[in-house]
Order: C-alpha cells, then structure tokens, then sequence
C-alpha cells in the first residue's frame, strides 16, 4: 500500500480514541480515572492530538489490584488446559487486528511501519508460544535422596504489576503479560504514558477472548502516580519493568518495604565488535540495522561499533554511507526506514548529545541533526548519525543514547576489543562477527553480556532467556525461564524408610 492509502486506513482506524476517551478496566468494566484526570496522548510525527486518556492514580491502582486480588483464586486454580484455550483466543484477536495494531502503533510512537508491520503478529506468537506451555508451568521435578522422595512443584505467586515501555509498546507488553497469566497470575497493566493505544486494543481482545473479569486490569497514568502506587501497592507480589536503569532503581527502592520480587529488563550501551576476518558486507549491514532501525529506540540495538584497526576507516566510511542514504520520514511511508523520535523531550536528549560529541572532539561522519522543514516541521525526526574518532572515555561511548546514533571505536587486538567491549555500566547484548570458531567461542565466553549473537543480528528464539547483566536488568523472560519468576518453587520431601527421629534426652 502506499503512504495515501496508509494514511486512509490509519485515519478510520484511530477515528473511535478521536471520539471518545481512552478508559481504565478495572474488574472488567471500563472507567475513568476516580479523580476524573486525563492526559492528551499526542504523534510524534506532527504532535497532533491521539486520544484523551484516563489519568489514574493511587486510588485506581487500588482498586485494580483488588480486583486482581480477588480473581487470583479462580484464574491460579482454573485447569491449565482452559487457560491455554483462553490464551490462544486472544492470540487470534491480536491476529484479526493486526493491521489496526500495526498502523496505530505507528501513530503513537513514531515506529516506521516496515518494522511494525510484524509487531503484533509477534505478539500473537507471544500469547501461543506460553498458551501452549500453560497446561505443564506448575510441572517439577522429582529428586531423590537416600531413603528420600522429594517432588518440586511451581505455584503462581499472586497479583503482579507489569509497568511496560514506548518503545514497541504492543509486542513487549505481550511478552510480559502472557507468561503472567500463563502460570495463572492475575495482572495489573500500566502501559507507558506516551503509547498508550495499543495497550487498550490488546485489553479489548482479551476481553472478548473471554478472561475473567479482574484476571487482567489496565490502569493508565503516569510513572509518578500510578506506576509508584503500583509498585508499593502491598496487594501486588512482584513487578516486571521495562525501562530505562534509572527508573528501575526507583522501583526497587519502592517495592523493598513489601519485599517485592523484580523483574527489570533496562537500558544498554551494546557494542557489535567486528574482527577483520569477518563478513564485512553482513556485519556492515547487522551493524546499520541493529541501530537504525527502529529509530535506535530499543535496548538491545547496536549503539556502539568496536572495529579491528586494520579495517576500521573502510567499515565506517560504509556505514557512514548507508546512514546517509536511509530514508527519513513519515512512518507510515512504506520506504521509511526513520520515523520520528516518540516525544519532543526525548527528541531533546538525543540532540543534546551531537552538542556532547563536537565538545568532546568527536567527528560527525554522517547525521548529527534534527531533520526539519516542510513534512518535517511539526515532528521529532532526527538523522541516523554516526560518531567516529571516538575513545572509550567519552559520553558518547558510555551513555544511552536511545535514538538513532552510533559511535564507531577502533582497536588494536582481541585483548583490547573485549576490555573495550565491557568497559560500560551495562551488560544486555553483544554481536560480534568473526570468521574464526575458535576466537568466536573464547571471545564471546569472556563478553560480560546477558545475551550475545555471533555473526547475526538480534534475533530472537522465544524458548531462549532474555536478559541483562549489571544496570541492563534483573532476572530472564522467555522458555520456563519467565514461569521462574512469576511462580513460586516449593518442594515436598517424603520419607520412603521409616527414620529414627532424633531424640532430645526429655
């Protein structure tokens, strides 16, 4: 289709949050905040008006997790196999709305549509993906001791609270929720405050999949209100986060006086470490697609590139090339490859770093501006940039950038490559592209990172762990590893022999 006919579709599709508020659901009813507040939801691409949304506070997040508390019993002691068929309606509903999802997500956060396109269609693979592992998540094991039996066994471990992000808000809320419900917790949802469209499209289908009234309530707001009620609230047994670090040691901070259980998925500074043996066309192009793709606002992106000296001006004069190239503008457009940055506050902080980078001596090979005039003039749009003449001690190589932005450093030898590799407060991804197996597993075995791609991109396998290391987060999503931290383990050990029961002298 072309941008017109996007925009056709788009329009009709975002004309029902135009015309009425986005609400609360609470107990499966719908409501408006308890105080009557809302907030204005605006596009990135022309700060046009989305929807007007309910802004709760403390005393709706205590009201949802009542509500979650008091259908926990039902949904935790509800068969596997009946929560797995409910789990699978919803993932047909995300599938009959794709195209609303995909179009609308792109409106409300800036993505180009080349990329959202499969966004929902990932978060249908989510729901099936833990849908099929519902019937078996309390399954343990048997371990056997000398005249021993003992049987594990995992229970849901109660009401929890998801704070989900921006950045690809529908696919990364279903990643979280899924395995939630799956294991049988009940859920309280508090979607980030610049996205939140989607969030009430993914709740809509759960409902008329069928989820009981309270099993999954969704409480709009912003981090200060809601999201810090949400994570002290005593009701809610443990929070999943998506985030920036700093936030994340908010949370902890908030939930130690009810000793909640964390589970934090945060920033990262990622390096793509290229050795001169390697494929130098594919990982010039996994280097360019892990940042520049959606607009750099992801965690796992490649924002820095760790070149081996003897080639590292050929590879960037490559990469400054293909930056310079990639199309800017509307998302919608199906030749973007850069959409606008999701807010101009955000917007702000990218740009303040080109500013950061030409006072600490930095070269701006490509990029290094906002993008401005004609369709450009009202939004966030911001030019795939590339720093080189970089070193390890500037901010430009330590910081989370967020945005379309990558900082090119050379190095010497693979001694040198891994130091600067880990050099950095976080530990989420690392690529790193080689010829050599050898070097490839001894390499990767010294890489201080929770997840690592050899000669690929980021390419993810739902049964594999997700998760960082130092500031990049706090436990694993994906495969049994999400069911860990949503259940509690518990073992039951048998006498199999009649023991002699220590006597006290009495």
């Amino acid at each position: 289709m072309t941008l017109a006919d996007n925009l056709e579709r788009a329009d009709a599709f975002l004309a029902p949050f135009r015309d009425r508020p986005i609400l609360n659901h609470i107990g499966g009813q719908d409501c408006p905040a308890r105080s009557g507040a809302t907030f204005e939801s605006v596009s990135p691409i022309d700060m046009a008006r989305v929807a007007t949304v309910a802004r709760g506070d403390a005393a709706d997040i205590d009201d949802a997790a009542r509500a979650a508390s008091d259908a926990f019993p039902a949904w935790r002691d509800m068969d596997g196999a009946a929560r797995r068929a409910i789990l699978h309606r919803i993932a047909d509903g995300i599938v009959a709305r794709a195209e609303e999802i995909a179009l609308l997500e792109c409106i409300d956060t800036g993505q180009a549509l080349r990329f959202m396109s499969k966004a929902a269609l990932r978060g249908a693979d989510n729901f099936r993906f833990f849908a099929d592992k519902a019937p078996y998540a309390r399954d343990g094991q048997s371990l056997h001791a000398a005249n021993q039996l003992n049987v594990t066994s995992r229970r849901p471990i109660g009401p929890v609270g998801v704070i989900t992000p921006w950045n690809t808000p529908f696919m990364l809320s279903t990643w979280k929720i899924a395995p939630a419900l799956a294991a049988g917790c009940t859920v309280v949802h508090k979607p980030a405050e610049l996205s939140p469209v989607t969030a009430r499209i993914l709740m809509d289908i759960a409902a008329e999949a069928g989820l009981p009234p309270g099993v999954w309530n969704l409480v709009n707001g912003v981090g200060e209100e809601a999201g810090r009620a949400l994570t002290e609230h005593p009701a809610i047994k443990a929070i999943a986060f998506v985030g920036e670090s700093a936030t994340g040691k908010l949370i902890m901070r908030q939930g130690a006086d009810t000793l909640k259980r964390v589970h934090f998925e945060l920033g990262g500074k990622n390096p793509v470490v290229v050795f001169a043996d390697a494929d130098l066309e594919r990982a010039a192009d996994a280097a360019a697609f892990m940042i520049w793709s959606l607009n750099g606002e992801r965690c796992t992106s490649s924002s820095r590139v760790l070149v081996e000296s003897s080639i590292h001006d050929d590879f960037v004069a490559v990469l400054a090339d293909k930056a310079r190239h990639l199309k800017v503008g509307h998302p919608l457009d199906p030749d973007t490859v850069v959409g606008p940055l999701i807010h101009p506050d955000h917007e702000a902080k990218v740009l303040s770093y080109f500013d950061v980078a030409r006072a600490e001596g930095v070269t701006i090979a490509a990029g290094g501006e906002k993008v401005m005039g004609g369709e450009f003039a009202a939004g966030c749009y911001v030019a795939p940039t590339l720093f080189t003449g970089a070193s390890q001690t500037m901010r430009v190589a330590r910081e989370e950038i967020f945005g379309p932005v990558l900082t090119a450093i050379p190095f010497d030898n693979e001694d040198e490559a891994l130091g600067l590799a880990n050099d950095v407060a976080y530990g989420l991804a690392g690529y790193l592209w080689t010829n050599d197996v050898t070097r490839a597993l001894r390499f990767s075995d010294g890489m201080d990172a929770g997840m690592i791609w050899v000669n690929s991109e980021n390419v993810r396998h739902l049964p594999t762990p997700f998760g960082g290391t130092k500031e990049s987060g706090i436990g694993r999503d994906g495969g049994d590893w999400s069911f860990d931290f949503y259940m509690e383990t518990r073992n039951v050990a048998f006498a199999t022999v009649p023991r002699n029961v220590p006597k006290l002298g009495l």
